[in-house]
């Protein structure tokens, strides 16, 4: 730690104490993990808390920023490094505003503040970014992607492209980032910048879309605003690109994609298979300890999780926007299985604008048939998004509307044979109401 007088190392030491007793009494009464309390509570005690506590990380703070994919992607980097026997701090909950970041350094330390670890691995909103660079000095900035998400809460990708533009130039040249070469946006954003820059994408046509979805929103050239020209899209606007008006072309990967396998299900999960990879090279980490971490990584809570409730497998996938629900309707649909259940929340964790279910391609999980129960708060309006997908005449689908949400997931698994998956597709307070049921414990 930097040098620190008497009297703030007081404070700390007493922010440091508070929290860790309101850690212990949230989770002996069992409210919940206590992700977020304890450092909100912390930070009224010392402001510069997530500042005095990241100066202590050993080897380096890595920030994880991006729509989708954070906490995949932190918890198998996480994951790589503590087999590699580095200790490691990690928001491992996905507890990703200031007060979640602040608690997950907290864990960490002992009863007067000092932190010994060698990696702070953080997820961070995407809307965040700003403010945590002012208090962090990070060692790795991962840019995962830029998709719509929350349209209440947020603006538009470009305005928040520009923001992370600005903050991050100013780091020191030392500062490694590493964005997604397939995103337009972001790979603008890493030739623009000043510091070492290394690029993860896709190089597997095979994997291309037959056509550019509905929730795309990233296809003007971000120098010149022209239409770019996609050779292939691997979801949303994420692609093989270039812009034939002022010559911007998607940036070269720092590797080939082919040489590491993904981790679970879905085309998406390559992609943060692809970003902890690039970061956990950059640390020096050997390609064996890399290979077996991806083999042997288990699935965070909601994120292609798969349980066994009463004998039958559950897959939960979190879908808590257009471009998420549609890449976890991909998995469903490339699957066999014929039962779905979809619970759509609006509250704040999710965003109270729910507008955006008409850009899912919910087309796709609607033509194939089965089973689709529905539930949640906004459960009329999910069911009239899958009612108006129905254009068939000759529909097999079964559409079973349920507001209560055990009784939805009750009558989800009465309807999945033995020898299939059944897939839930929730937003995300909804995802930790779904595990309660199924597992009788929360997460937050």
């Amino acid at each position: 730690m930097g040098k620190i007088n008497l009297l703030d190392r007081l404070r700390l030491g007493l922010a440091v104490s508070v929290a860790k007793s309101v850690t212990f009494g949230v989770r002996s009464l069992r409210l919940g993990a206590a992700s977020v309390l304890p450092g909100s509570i912390a930070r009224k005690i010392e402001p510069r808390l997530l500042q005095l506590l990241s100066q202590q990380v050993k080897r380096g703070v890595i920030l994880i920023a991006g729509t989708n994919g954070k906490t995949t992607t932190s918890l198998l980097l996480s994951s790589i490094l503590e087999r590699s026997q580095f200790r490691v701090a990690h928001n491992s909950t996905g507890a990703n505003l200031e007060n979640g970041l602040m608690t997950a350094l907290l864990a960490t330390t002992n009863l007067v503040g000092n932190l010994d670890v060698d990696y702070a691995i953080l997820e961070v909103d995407e809307n965040v970014i700003p403010k945590v660079l002012t208090q962090i000095q990070p060692r790795i900035i991962l840019c995962l992607n830029l998709f719509r998400d929350q349209l209440d809460r947020y603006g538009e990708v470009d305005t928040i492209s520009k923001r992370w533009t600005k903050v991050i130039s100013t780091l020191p040249l030392d500062t490694v980032v590493i964005p997604n070469a397939d995103d337009p946006t972001l790979s603008y954003l890493g030739q623009q910048l000043p510091q070492k820059v290394l690029f993860f994408g896709l190089n597997e046509p095979e994997q291309y879309l037959g056509e550019i979805p509905h929730a795309v929103d990233s296809i003007y050239c971000p120098n010149c605003g022209h239409s770019l020209d996609y050779e292939g899209v691997y979801l949303s606007h994420l692609g093989d690109f270039h812009c034939p008006n002022c010559g911007f072309s998607k940036s070269k990967p720092t590797f080939d994609s082919r040489e590491f396998p993904q981790i679970l299900v879905g085309l998406y999960n390559k992609y943060n298979t692809l970003a902890a990879v690039t970061a956990a090279r950059e640390l020096g980490v050997d390609e064996a300890t890399i290979l077996d971490t991806i083999n042997n990584f288990q699935a965070a809570f909601g994120r292609a999780e798969d349980l066994v409730v009463n004998g039958k497998r559950v897959r939960i996938l979190l879908s808590k926007n257009p471009v998420g629900t549609n890449e976890t309707i991909r998995v469903v649909t490339q699957s066999t299985d014929k039962t779905t259940l979809l619970v759509l929340n609006d509250r704040t964790p999710d965003g109270t604008d729910v507008s955006w279910i008409w850009d899912v391609d919910t087309e796709k999980l609607v033509e194939r048939g089965g089973t689709l129960v529905v539930s949640g708060d906004r459960v009329y309006d999910m069911a009239l998004r899958l009612r108006y997908s129905d254009r068939s005449a000759e529909s097999s689908l079964n559409l079973i509307v349920e507001e209560d949400l055990r009784s939805a997931i009750a009558t989800a698994l009465e309807h999945t044979p033995d020898d299939e998956i059944l897939h839930i597709l929730p937003t995300y307070s909804a995802m930790l109401e779904v595990r309660e049921v199924l597992t009788g414990r929360k997460i937050l």
